[in-house]
């Protein structure tokens, strides 16, 4: 038994859509002989396995030596049956908003049908098309390098962060500012797409999109998916971090996920079509070297 250790605590939580809960007395099995409120608040949510949670209160805190009694993880919802491909990309189309004051991406005809008669053969013919745009555009991948000099770029970053990922979603309850280390606590992380459903895809292409309460994820909680092993994670929002003036201009999710060589994967779209976990995710772009973002065509398999 020796240096196995218990927490014995009190606990009242409050959920992001309303009502509470309190313990008392509650115990925990904890790898060491301390632990701080924070990284218990997030071990009691996981062990519950408790949804939107907005706040844990942690009192009378006591740890004692005592045999581990196990814990319990959180299942994962089964999957749809038969086998489904669900598209997660908003579609690129000539002189479309993604980032509000960013440039819109043109597209034009490089060599037309009727132009390209004159190099083949007679009832042949082609279209060669041209894009020109900035690298965030559409739904799209950040790579290190976008934020890291140093770091991995496009043609850098292995396949196996961005194809055929075991993928689970967190629902972030409607009104909700900041995903936080909380609201991801009940969730298993590890080797995993992470995608957080916000619902605010539906304001794509308007001026609301970019509004300064559109949703985010906190440093804390970008921290805590590093700390977890994530393999990616992804947003329907516009951004991963808080871009509202009060934020400073600070990107502590987007600096602590690619630090760690975690891609991010931003507006996306159509997370409401996909169960809590038992699906595959892929956001693979171009391989470009140089280049920290690119869009992407994102979507996941559903296998029965």
């Amino acid at each position: 038994m020796s240096g196995q250790w218990r927490v014995r605590f009190d606990a009242e939580v409050t959920f992001a859509n309303g009502g509470g809960l309190r313990t008392e007395g509650f115990r925990l099995d904890i790898p060491g002989r301390e632990i701080s409120d924070d990284d218990l608040a997030a071990l009691f949510v996981r062990h519950l396995g408790l949804l939107m949670v907005a706040e844990v209160r942690i009192t009378g805190k006591t740890v004692v030596e005592e045999a581990h009694k196990g814990g319990r993880g959180v299942a994962a919802g089964p999957a749809g049956a038969g086998r489904r491909l669900v598209e997660l990309s908003h579609v690129i189309r000539d002189g479309m908003t993604t980032l509000p004051g960013r440039p819109a991406p043109r597209i034009t005809e490089w060599l037309t049908r009727e132009a390209s008669r004159a190099t083949y053969a007679p009832g042949t013919e082609f279209q060669v098309e041209r894009i020109d745009m900035i690298a965030n555009t559409g739904t799209y991948l950040d790579t290190p390098a976008h934020r890291w000099a140093d770091g991995a770029d496009l043609a850098g970053t292995p396949l196996g962060r961005l194809a055929d990922l075991p993928g689970i979603v967190v629902r972030v309850p409607v009104g909700t500012r900041a995903v936080d280390r909380l609201m991801l606590a009940p969730y298993d992380v590890a080797a995993r797409a992470v995608l957080l459903h916000t619902g605010w895809d539906a304001h794509f292409g308007t001026a609301r999109y970019g509004a300064p309460e559109a949703p985010h994820l906190t440093g804390d909680g970008a921290r805590a998916l590093a700390d977890a092993g994530a393999a990616l994670v992804g947003i329907d929002s516009i951004n991963i971090d808080d871009m509202s003036p009060a934020a400073g201009g600070e990107r502590p999710a987007h600096s602590s996920l690619l630090a760690a060589g975690i891609p991010i994967v931003e507006h996306l779209t159509g997370l409401d079509a996909l169960p809590p976990a038992g699906f595959r995710f892929t956001a693979a772009p171009p391989l470009v070297a140089g280049m920290g973002s690119f869009p992407v065509r994102a979507f996941a398999i559903l296998d029965g």
